[in-house]
């Protein structure tokens, strides 16, 4: 599925376990509920994607842009997102336990109530971003005080 166009399909509840999805076009798509766990999303463009309570975990969204992407509820524990793009997206009650986040842009990202223990936040945009409720035990690079 390696630059499939997705873009606006609807694959609420998919299995789309391991699949590779490189640069796969999946922007405005209906993932609600979907398994995606160990899935190669690399460079792939999901703005604006409807994922709530889906599975990500163990997933690679190297360079994936998630802008204004709705994740609530959705596990991406340790999932690897260098370099994505989260800016506007919603999290609240996500979980990110394990996660990398390098170099992302997590401008005005909602991490309302999210798990982001054990996580690794490292040169990130967070310009605007928030963490009302969220946990951040063992998170390296959290700063104190979010």
């Amino acid at each position: 599925l390696r630059h499939a166009d997705l873009s606006g399909k609807n694959l609420a509840g998919a299995d789309l376990h391991g699949a590779k999805l490189v640069r796969a076009d999946l922007r405005g798509a209906n993932l609600a509920g979907a398994n995606l766990e160990g899935a190669d999303l690399t460079a792939a463009s999901l703005n604006k994607a409807n994922a709530p309570s889906t599975n990500f975990r163990n997933a690679r969204l190297i360079g994936a842009d998630l802008e204004a992407a709705r994740l609530m509820r959705s596990d991406l524990s340790g999932a690897d997102l260098t370099g994505a793009s989260l800016e506007f997206a919603r999290l609240n009650f996500a979980w990110f336990e394990g996660a990398k986040l390098v170099s992302c842009n997590l401008q005005e990202a909602k991490f309302v109530s999210v798990n982001l223990n054990n996580a690794v936040i490292d040169t990130c945009v967070t310009r605007f971003t928030i963490f009302p409720d969220s946990s951040f035990t063992n998170c390296q690079g959290c700063p104190t005080g979010w």
